[in-house]
């Protein structure tokens, strides 16, 4: 999952990345929903991740299911060791603890995720307020991701998170026994390819797991200054 080859792409990709650059576009808020299976408490806030996922371009929804439930009666498949990593990092950050359904918003606000009118409120905050470090565009040409980041203010950690688009999992022990869960924007992985400081940067990385990726620009204070969805190299625009 972590295993990844970087390297400074050369003149020819970064053309390439260039053509396809979707510069005139705002960055996306990005929605953290830290989850599981094995909480009955959580698919309002699943569904809710769902309908950002299906109705707003504007919004990227990952959903982060963590392993603390899983002692409880449901294995969740879905969760994985660094989710947990991430929610204490934000715990720590809000000087809060670690919760299920908790949404986080750019990294810089959390909500409950089942609060609808709570989330639609951060989420406004965010898109009104939201600082942006620099324009970052990604590629993935087969198994290789081309990533741009323009010039700007400040550092940041590049972070690649790799998820896929929906499962539907039945459930058959736990809180939610019985149930049929669809649950969205699921992360598969997630992993540091960089620190940008400042200065335009361009980065060569193999692909991760997950059915589709996103970039993460992440600010020492966690906040999140850039974000672009990964665009498969078959289905970007003509230049």
């Amino acid at each position: 999952m972590l295993t990844r080859s970087l390297a400074v792409i050369g003149a020819g990709a970064a053309a390439l990345l260039a053509s396809h650059a979707f510069a005139a576009a705002p960055r996306p808020v990005v929605v953290e929903l830290f989850t599981s299976q094995g909480c009955s408490s959580c698919p309002p806030a699943d569904r809710y991740l769902s309908e950002l996922s299906d109705t707003r371009s504007d919004v990227l929804p990952l959903a982060f299911h963590v392993t603390y439930w899983n002692q409880l009666g449901w294995k969740d498949p879905f969760s994985f060791e660094a989710a947990d990593a991430r929610q204490a990092q934000y715990a720590r950050r809000f000087r809060d603890f670690p919760y299920t359904p908790e949404m986080v918003i750019d990294g810089k606000a959390e909500v409950v995720g089942s609060n609808r009118a709570a989330a639609r409120t951060a989420i406004e905050d965010a898109k009104s307020t939201a600082a942006t470090a620099a324009m970052v565009d990604a590629i993935r040409d087969g198994s290789n991701v081309s990533v741009s980041i323009g010039s700007g203010r400040g550092r940041a950690h590049v972070l690649l998170v790799g998820y896929d688009t929906r499962h539907v999992t039945p459930v058959g022990r736990g809180e939610n026994s019985g149930e049929t869960l669809t649950e969205s924007n699921i992360v598969r992985s997630f992993t540091s390819i960089g620190e940008w400081a400042g200065a335009p940067l361009q980065l060569r990385t193999n692909a991760i797991t997950g059915e589709h990726m996103a970039v993460l620009l992440e600010a020492s204070d966690g906040a999140i200054v850039g974000a672009a969805r990964v665009i498969d190299r078959q289905q970007a625009p003509a230049p």
